[in-house]
């Protein structure tokens, strides 16, 4: 694997994504921050730092400065919002403090928007613990919090000052959770490089010890960045970086009507990558077997294609009606015109998504 750090490419708000000896990189921010005079504060949740107890303190930070919360999606809501802001205001964290997200994608994304607003904005860095925000939310900046109405309906774009990414971490991770990163996985390739999506089919599983982790995570982080610098704030017409959403139309709409906590992100997505793939051969753009292909590899990583109980097709509709993708009241989708190449479209008929959501279990 390599060694160096990659770099998000963002003119002044470039930053690294340290992936080698990262503790010692982690360590030296904070000894810089500070020797700056800056505050230094941690938010995490309670089960990452049960399984690591000791990585904060070996990273310089003291028991004071973490915020736990507990974990889960449903962390990611306006209460806790509101608790991490007063925990900064009630220790008179100043503009010049820097905020850490200690955890997975929850952490990463409430505590990038608590970042982002608090005092109209201060510095804040990811330190990834699950496989999911390794390899997809920890880079890009988009922050927020969940509504009953939807997911990510509040937010903000903030890009991090630098990610820490450490493989060691996944090693206390609980299975599920690690399966549940796979879809993120798998996602980067089907849209982006059909090679790596190749080298998924290729292996029997993965696991935090195997030996081809490390560059693949860093593969998924090269790619992510470079639609990011591309499209920062989602704003191509086509394309950009809404394509880093295949799947997630649907899994969205499942974590909506199922009940944040019933399927882990990850899971939804593995279903969502299922849905996305018989969307695209029902409009004719790939062919029938690489159905197959998505729902072989998305088993070999242990993750669920099909829905685990029947929800009304009627709530998934309207979940998706929320879906910030959408243009101009039309349903937007990420499609695939070959494995390693999507595409975005609004002019999917809905009797369509009905069938297909049928196939999936829905009623």
């Amino acid at each position: 694997m390599k060694t160096e750090a990659l770099t998000v490419e963002l003119a002044d708000r470039s930053y690294p994504i340290h992936f080698s000896e990262s503790l010692v990189s982690l360590k030296q921010c904070v000894r810089s921050l500070r020797e700056a005079g800056r505050a230094v504060r941690v938010i995490s949740d309670a089960r990452v730092l049960d399984a690591q107890p000791d990585y904060l303190s070996q990273a310089g930070f003291k028991r004071e400065e973490i915020l736990s919360l507990p974990a889960g999606e449903p962390t990611k809501s306006i209460q806790y919002f509101d608790e991490c802001l007063r925990f900064l205001a009630s220790q008179a964290v100043n503009r010049d403090g820097a905020l850490f997200a200690f955890g997975g994608g929850v952490i990463g994304d409430l505590t990038g928007f608590v970042a982002a607003s608090y005092l109209r904005g201060i510095d804040f860095y990811q330190i990834p613990s699950t496989l999911l925000s390794m390899v997809d939310s920890s880079v890009g900046g988009k922050t927020g919090i969940n509504l009953p109405e939807g997911k990510n309906l509040v937010g903000a774009f903030w890009q991090p000052k630098g990610v820490f990414i450490d493989v060691n971490l996944l090693k206390s991770l609980p299975k599920r959770e690690f399966a549940a990163g796979m879809a993120e996985v798998i996602k980067t390739g089907m849209l982006a490089d059909a090679s790596l999506f190749e080298k998924l089919e290729s292996l029997d599983g993965l696991q935090p010890e195997s030996a081809e982790l490390p560059d693949i995570i860093r593969r998924c982080c090269a790619i992510k960045a470079s639609v990011v610098a591309a499209d920062e704030k989602e704003t191509a017409g086509s394309g950009g970086r809404a394509l880093l959403n295949l799947g997630h139309t649907f899994a969205h709409a499942i974590e909506n009507v199922a009940g944040y906590g019933d399927y882990l992100h990850g899971e939804a997505v593995g279903i969502g990558l299922h849905l996305a793939t018989r969307l695209s051969t029902a409009l004719g753009c790939i062919a029938d077997k690489d159905v197959e292909r998505v729902v072989r590899v998305c088993k070999t990583y242990r993750l669920p294609t099909v829905l685990e109980s029947e929800l009304p097709i009627g709530q998934l509709m309207a979940a998706m009606q929320r879906d910030k993708k959408n243009r101009a009241g039309k349903l937007r989708f990420v499609t695939m015109d070959a494995i390693g190449t999507a595409v975005t479209r609004e002019d999917v008929d809905s009797e369509l998504v009905r069938a297909i959501w049928k196939e999936a279990g829905a009623l």
